[in-house]
């Protein structure tokens, strides 16, 4: 069993049905559970897609109200478990900026690899895998990944 991280551009998609990768998100995350795999988030992510589902479409959000913003939240929380804000991610953090030379806003992106190494994770599910690289050494997995595996198996 691995415990994967959901990334924000996996959970904005899964939330939002009229998203053109709605159903790849949706698809993958279901496979991962099918096979016993383990999916968390994280209150940065919550953080994140709050910003997101918030800001109006004209500048590239959702323009969803505060309303139904927390309700959908509230959904995730209940369907998936939300991993430990612990002190440790903070020198984590600060590790992976410092030894990497992390700049600008890449920054929030080693934050959430801090966050997956102090509660032990190995995996994130994005859609968007070059957030992640060079910064640790986790395993990033595209959620088209896990639907070519699938096509290969069969």
């Amino acid at each position: 069993m691995t415990s994967y991280l959901l990334d924000t551009n996996v959970v904005m998609r899964f939330c939002n049905p009229s998203d053109v990768q709605h159903q790849l998100a949706t698809d993958a995350i279901s496979r991962l559970l099918a096979q016993t795999d383990e999916c968390f988030l994280a209150a940065q992510i919550i953080i994140e897609f709050w910003v997101v589902a918030t800001r109006p479409t004209e500048v590239n959000g959702l323009g969803w109200t505060t309303e139904q913003t927390r309700s959908t939240i509230d959904q995730l929380l209940d369907r998936f478990p939300l991993l430990e804000e612990s002190p440790q991610i903070f020198p984590h953090w600060l590790n992976l900026v410092t030894n990497k030379k992390v700049r600008g806003k890449r920054t929030h992106d080693a934050r959430i690899i801090a966050i997956m190494l102090a509660n032990g994770m190995t995996h994130i599910l994005t859609f968007n895998p070059s957030d992640f690289a060079g910064i640790s050494n986790i395993t990033i997995i595209h959620p088209q990944e896990l639907m070519t595996l699938e096509d290969n198996e069969s």
